[in-house]
């Protein structure tokens, strides 16, 4: 299914977003990427490191048009990611939909669930994704990325 399709199934509406919109999640990005390096329990670095890998979804979503509703709106954000950046990118989706799982019993059920291998795992994930976002971005829409 495309993010039409999805959009007619009521899972997205339209958004319209902008460079300062998109800047400022970049620097969530940024911040949260350091975050998630601090001396904090495996499982906040973990959580810090998926919410990077959501607002990098987020973005890749926004700059084609969308946000998504509020019933799954994690779920939905991150099952984007292939339909924008190609199939290849499945695996990605179904590694990120595990770790909102994971991130969700660390927050709300079970400390110290994480692992600090997985949540460098995570970290090394969501960096590699901010560079193919951002050279998505270059060349799919350059004039949402500052100069």
């Amino acid at each position: 299914m495309s993010l039409e399709g999805w959009a007619k199934n009521g899972w997205l509406r339209p958004h319209q977003t902008n460079r300062q919109q998109v800047t400022d999640l970049l620097a969530i990005v940024v911040r949260d990427l350091a975050d998630a390096r601090s001396s904090v329990s495996s499982d906040w670095q973990f959580g810090i490191a998926y919410n990077a890998a959501l607002k990098l979804c987020t973005i890749l979503l926004y700059a084609s048009g969308y946000r998504p509703e509020k019933n799954l709106a994690h779920y939905r954000t991150l099952q984007a990611l292939p339909l924008i950046l190609g199939s290849s990118r499945n695996d990605d989706a179904d590694y990120l939909d595990a770790c909102r799982a994971k991130r969700n019993t660390a927050e709300y059920d079970v400390a110290g669930c994480v692992t600090e291998s997985e949540a460098e795992e995570l970290r090394a994930f969501a960096e590699s994704l901010r560079d193919d976002v951002c050279s998505w971005l270059a060349e799919h829409h350059p004039n949402l990325l500052k100069n």
